[in-house]
């Protein structure tokens, strides 16, 4: 063997080694954050469970949750967060823009929007998909009987395209009757406008507790009609940032896993012996400095909102108003979809 090739091979192998060891540089969105001391995420201008003020104006919900821990990990409080409203037709310009850093706002992956409008998606917070509520005194029971029916709609919407092309290839000839913001497609229909209205089943279920002054008169369909899971997007261009939102998420995905709660965090730090614990609390390894974070990135999310499932059980779980079961957001371990990349 060539010796001073073998001696050369052994220094690039060093080189690479070194650099993976190395801690992650800042990027321009974590520096702007760190800089205003905020983050500024977008969220819907009013979806019970998911992203809406309460009666003291604070915002509350599952997407409101996801900025709060990514606020705690990047800047050490959940309180330093800067929520903007949007519409479902502002959502994007307001990302592609950098008037928000992060939209945590009920919306759905899809190919498009990963790879033409200069977004990245980053993880699934909540595996939905489309649905239709109607009055519960209709005869309307499944999709079929909606054949040549009227039904609003939000425009801009993957809700939109769904009911369009479900409506075509089944030949049910549904009339859509689009409106450009949902609060005036939620009027029409509870006004009698509409045989049904369509969207994702949890914003059904949140439109009904919200604007029904009687839930019950109001039935979700058990058909859905499409695959919609929901997530928060970012810039293209900043893998930085990119990595901390995605991390922050599977990090309290794979803390539900190891049963590491909002209240045993402290305790589960100094006592809990098992090396996957211990690599997500930062006991033995310093994963944050792989983000550009120190140590304690994923303890200070973890103690602002609990983990995944605590999430869940406080905004849309069964003993939330919106009283959704847990369905395809169980962890993989009990039959559902969260499955975490592993912290480590």
């Amino acid at each position: 063997m060539n010796t001073i090739w073998f001696k050369g091979v052994l220094a690039v192998l060093a080189m690479a080694g070194a650099l993976f060891s190395m801690p992650a540089q800042a990027g321009k969105t974590l520096d702007g954050i760190r800089s205003r001391g905020q983050v500024v995420c977008g969220v819907h201008t009013g979806l019970a469970g998911f992203s809406a003020p309460d009666a003291g104006g604070r915002w509350m919900g599952l997407d409101v949750d996801i900025c709060r821990a990514i606020a705690s990990a990047v800047v050490g409080d959940p309180a330093k967060v800067t929520y903007v409203p949007l519409t479902a037709q502002q959502r994007f310009t307001a990302l592609q823009s950098g008037e928000i850093d992060v939209l945590s706002r009920n919306t759905t992956f899809t190919l498009s929007r990963d790879a033409s409008m200069g977004l990245l998606l980053t993880a699934v917070t909540y595996f939905d998909g489309q649905g239709f509520i109607v009055p519960a005194r209709s005869s309307i029971r499944t999709t079929r009987q909606l054949k040549g029916q009227k039904v609003c709609v939000q425009s801009g919407t993957t809700s939109e395209r769904n009911l369009s092309d479900y409506s075509r290839a089944r030949g049910l000839g549904i009339q859509p009757v689009l409106f450009e913001k949902e609060d005036a497609a939620t009027a029409a229909y509870f006004g009698g406008r509409c045989s049904a209205y369509t969207s994702d089943a949890s914003g059904l279920a949140s439109i009904r507790s919200r604007q029904s002054t009687k839930p019950t008169d109001h039935i979700i369909l058990s058909e859905l009609i499409s695959k919609e899971p929901l997530g928060p997007l970012v810039r293209r261009g900043d893998d930085e940032w990119y990595a901390i939102v995605k991390w922050v998420i599977h990090g309290l995905i794979e803390a539900e896993e190891y049963g590491i709660t909002q209240a045993k965090v402290e305790q589960m730090k100094s006592s809990n012996h098992d090396p996957v614990v211990q690599r997500i609390l930062g006991g033995t390894e310093d994963t944050g400095k792989m983000l550009g974070l120190d140590r304690e990135w994923m303890v200070r999310a973890l103690k602002a909102t609990g983990h995944y499932g605590e999430i869940f059980e406080r905004n849309v779980g069964p003993k939330s108003p919106l009283a959704l079961p847990r369905g395809l957001n169980r962890q993989w371990t009990e039959g559902g979809l969260m499955y975490a990349y592993p912290v480590r």
